[in-house]
């Protein structure tokens, strides 16, 4: 008997499905080519034969036929009969399980959660949601409703005049909307800032320890971050100054440091202000708890000082109302301004209106402030029902912003302490990724005071208390953080 000169068909037809037969036959020979069950150059039963042997219509397998050769996946000639196309090969959908990388996988790592103790994410306790889903809902419909156009790529001017109005109230900073950038938080505002500064193999100061996102933001934008020690006025100034006298940025928390909690001097912002102005370098403000201070009343922003246009000032609502919300702004420098629109309307817009809607309803009516004196008063007695909880256990502490630090047993890795509590739905992030030198790193864990509810502070200590000592003797002597 002759062999067939070609196999047969991977092919199963149900004459009872609402899907037409063409597209039955094209998608099984489809998808036996993508999984190499047909490969490249392999013959293919004329449509005449296929027909006869599918028991169906010649003119079903022909149309068929005509749209897998549209989608370049068979070739027909009178030569060599239809076959299946030459094409690179596609590997299986379970080869493809791509590495994220280092970078991302540590991202995802520390951002993981939800977690007692986690820094970055903001009680929902005091969030008035049930008001929140309402605005929402509210500004939704409004988008929805309105005219079907490009909203204006600097972000609506409804939320740009609140968040003006706010900024010059809480933090001293006086600016006009048309300053206003509304962006898709804090990442998306520095990536917008660092194209329309155009500073690409230029030298960055960064504070050390600081950010490490902001360091790996700076490092994409093509800048070489400079490790600037932060003591207890801030940034020092001077050694950046000596350390890298060709500096074109500057990347600051100056309200209150990250992650070591403390606020900039007068003396310092005015030694970074005069080292802008005479060196025509730029300053980034990262206000990223914004009026977050549990006691007293947050330092003006740095930008409120600024007589000569270089301080861009970046705030977002992650800390205060919700990271989810993926909305923040730059506030530029009058110079700057139509520079940053040109960027946001080329390469970055904002959200949608209904989020920023949303927002500024919240802030219009009042809520917003009223929200944030409720999340402070919950804080500070967090903060204090923790402080106490670890100082009986015999742990040394210091309090940072809205964390506070401890310090892990010499010789132990934070980050594997870190590891081990997440297990237990603790989740504090370890002190020694915030440093770019590892001469200079501390190891330490950061406890937010956001996410460590009353309820669950001693079980959590307790449980943090014995990882530790777990892990390494000696704890009666951890040393204050500072």
């Amino acid at each position: 008997m002759t062999a067939s000169p070609h196999p047969p068909l991977p092919l199963t037809l149900d004459k009872s499905s609402a899907m037409p037969l063409t597209e039955q036959i094209h998608r099984g020979i489809a998808a036996a080519i993508e999984q190499a069950a047909l490969i490249p150059g392999m013959r293919l039963p004329s449509w005449i034969d296929l027909a006869a042997q599918l028991g169906v219509a010649r003119g079903t397998v022909r149309v068929a036929y005509e749209k897998l050769a549209a989608d370049q996946l068979i070739e027909a000639s009178r030569a060599a009969g239809t076959r299946v196309a030459a094409r690179p090969s596609r590997a299986r959908v379970s080869d493809q399980v791509l590495d994220p990388g280092a970078f991302v996988s540590m991202y995802r790592e520390l951002t993981a959660g939800p977690g007692i103790f986690q820094p970055g994410i903001p009680s929902r306790e005091s969030l008035p949601s049930k008001l929140m889903a309402r605005l929402r809902t509210r500004a939704l419909a409004a988008e929805i409703s309105g005219a079907a156009l490009y909203p204006d790529p600097r972000g609506e001017l409804a939320l740009r005049r609140e968040i003006a109005a706010y900024l010059a109230v809480a933090r001293g900073l006086v600016c006009s909307p048309d300053q206003i950038l509304i962006t898709g938080g804090y990442a998306a505002g520095l990536g917008v800032v660092l194209r329309a500064l155009g500073l690409e193999g230029r030298r960055a100061w960064m504070e050390e320890p600081g950010f490490f996102f902001t360091r790996h933001a700076l490092e994409l934008g093509r800048l070489t971050p400079v490790p600037v020690l932060v003591d207890e006025e801030g940034l020092d100034v001077d050694a950046g100054w000596r350390d890298a006298p060709d500096a074109a940025l500057a990347v600051v928390t100056a309200g209150q440091q990250a992650p070591l909690g403390v606020t900039m001097s007068l003396r310092r912002r005015l030694r970074l202000l005069e080292w802008a102005a005479s060196t025509d370098g730029w300053i980034v403000e990262d206000d990223y708890l914004s009026e977050l201070q549990l006691q007293g009343r947050a330092a003006p922003a740095l930008a409120s000082l600024d007589r000569h246009g270089r301080v861009i000032h970046i705030g977002s609502f992650s800390k205060t109302i919700d990271p989810r919300l993926r909305l923040g702004f730059v506030v530029a420098p009058a110079s700057l301004a139509a520079r940053l629109g040109e960027v946001a309307a080329c390469l970055a817009p904002p959200p949608g209106p209904a989020a920023q809607l949303a927002i500024a309803g919240f802030m219009h009516e009042g809520h917003y402030l009223r929200h944030l004196r409720r999340t402070k008063r919950l804080y500070l007695a967090q903060r204090d029902r923790l402080l106490r909880a670890l100082r009986e256990r015999g742990l040394c502490t210091h309090p940072a912003a809205l964390a506070v630090l401890v310090r892990t047993p010499d010789g132990v890795s934070d980050l594997a302490v870190a590891r081990a509590l997440f297990s237990f739905g603790i989740a504090p992030a370890p002190l020694s990724v915030w440093y770019a030198r590892a001469t200079q790193a501390r190891s330490g864990l950061m406890l937010s005071v956001a996410t460590a509810p009353a309820a669950q502070i001693e079980r959590a200590c307790d449980r943090l208390v014995e990882t530790l000592a777990r892990f390494g003797a000696g704890m009666g002597s951890a040393e204050t953080r500072a």
